[in-house]
């Protein structure tokens, strides 16, 4: 190391008084410093320092070391943890600025954990850790009762896994009982079907079967599964710990751009502060720009939302980044702040594959930078997952009635059929897709020996 930690502990010191004169409000901040080993390991179990086992961790792991030892891919320069107190994980082969740099990076990155709206209202930082050392040790108790063992929890994992994304997408929004469902569908019906006046006529609408499973369409693929599903409970356990490790990433997933953005803007802010000798300023500045370097045929969250909020605080001032950075998310912060001009000066485009080549359908321009921010927007957060609901149970054949919400984009055929086989797992029977595919609707149908056919007909 060509630092020292005490080097680092002054650092630091100086760092935090620079964010805490600017008015970022962060949890307490704990520092580890790791090897690349380390780093490789923390990145395949996402980040948490205990988490159950599973193959797909082990093949990330391995898949990450072969890439590196090639040079085909770089580690981040460190990892962050929502959590209070917060962790980072540090890289022990950093440079000292890279060290200074990553530091006030974190605390970026800190603060927009503690005062994001989602994060607010979507996890619970102050228990996480301990929550997912739950999580490991009874999936590990599973894998060590002998009645049940690593295969048939392997099996429910990779079936878990396989939806584990559709789920519910309103953080923080109350469930609804049975009962309150049924009142609600209730009070609709006789709104629609009483008069307004002496004069209207009766609107004639069948009487809601509130014996319909599930009451209303919903989209939380998984909780459907663990109320209706014929598992055991050791299984539904498994499935629930899914459902909260997922709910806990959503916030995450739904504002990389912002927090990535947020953290480089206030990397750059901070190091400009600290009065960095020639040296370590020439490199700062060489790594700012490595880390907001716009990439080819991709959105870098890093330079999209540094860009971003830099044109918030020339345009608007500081009380309006911390406005943003409270209440918005990536589909509603592309949508509302990503400007003409901005797109423009990151020379922004739209492209689509036909057949084998990628023709350009819109550049930035007068009218095509409106559908470029729109299509960035669309495909933010959890927009980047096709949004699929629980329709219905046949009872006839118990099968299980599933929609694809259509909005101009088309599942991906393999990748569809393949995880309703994961379904039927879960599911004990037959289960029907109906989603658009080449402007037709097609029911996709994979039935209990898993295979799998396509109707042009709905069902």
């Amino acid at each position: 190391m060509e630092y020292t930690i005490e080097e680092l502990e002054m650092w630091d010191e100086r760092i935090r008084r620079v964010v805490y004169q600017e008015g970022l409000d962060c949890y307490p901040q704990e520092f580890e410093i790791c090897s690349y080993e380390d780093m490789l390991s923390y990145e395949a179990y996402i980040g948490m320092p205990s988490h159950y086992p599973h193959w797909s961790y082990g093949k990330a792991y391995e898949r990450r070391k072969t890439f590196y030892r090639y040079n085909l891919q770089g580690l981040p320069y460190e990892m962050v943890i929502n959590s209070n107190p917060c962790i980072a994980y540090l890289m022990r082969d950093n440079t000292l600025l890279l060290q200074i740099f990553t530091v006030a990076h974190v605390y970026g990155h800190n603060d927009f954990f503690k005062n994001n709206n989602l994060f607010a209202l979507g996890t619970r930082a102050h228990n996480i850790i301990q929550k997912f050392k739950n999580h490991a040790d009874r999936i590990r108790g599973y894998i060590r009762d002998p009645s049940i063992g690593y295969q048939r929890v392997e099996r429910i994992l990779d079936a878990a896994h396989a939806i584990r994304f559709q789920t519910k997408r309103v953080i923080g929004e109350k469930r609804l009982s049975e009962d309150e469902q049924k009142k609600r569908i209730l009070d609709n019906y006789y709104l629609q079907t009483t008069r307004e006046g002496p004069l209207d006529d009766k609107k004639e609408l069948p009487f809601p079967d509130l014996s319909k499973v599930p009451l209303e369409p919903t989209e939380c693929l998984l909780g459907f599964l663990v109320e209706h599903g014929k598992l055991e409970d050791w299984e539904k356990d498994i499935m629930q710990i899914v459902i909260d490790e997922t709910e806990y990433f959503i916030p995450q997933i739904e504002t990389k751009i912002m927090n990535e953005g947020w953290a480089s803007y206030w990397h750059y802010k901070i190091l400009n502060q600290l009065g960095l000798p020639d040296h370590l300023h020439l490199e700062f500045l060489s790594r700012h720009n490595q880390v907001i370097r716009p990439l080819q045929g991709a959105i870098n969250p890093y330079y999209m939302g540094f860009k971003i909020f830099l044109d918030l605080e020339e345009k608007h001032g500081k009380q309006k980044i911390f406005e943003v950075r409270k209440l918005d998310r990536d589909q509603s912060f592309i949508r509302r702040y990503l400007t003409e001009e901005l797109c423009r000066e990151m020379n922004l485009y739209q492209f689509k594959k036909r057949g084998v080549n990628y023709v350009v359908e819109e550049v930035a321009d007068e009218r095509g930078w409106k559908e470029i921010r729109d299509t960035i927007a669309n495909d933010a957060g959890m927009g980047f997952f096709p949004s699929i609901k629980v329709m219905e149970v046949d009872n006839k054949d118990n099968s299980l009635m599933l929609l694809h919400e259509y909005d101009g984009r088309e599942l991906e055929l393999t990748y569809a059929q393949e995880t309703l086989k994961y379904l039927v797992t879960l599911w004990g029977g037959k289960v029907k897709l109906k989603t658009v595919m080449n402007t037709l609707n097609k029911t996709i149908i994979c039935d209990g020996d898993k295979k799998v056919t396509i109707n042009n007909e709905q069902i």
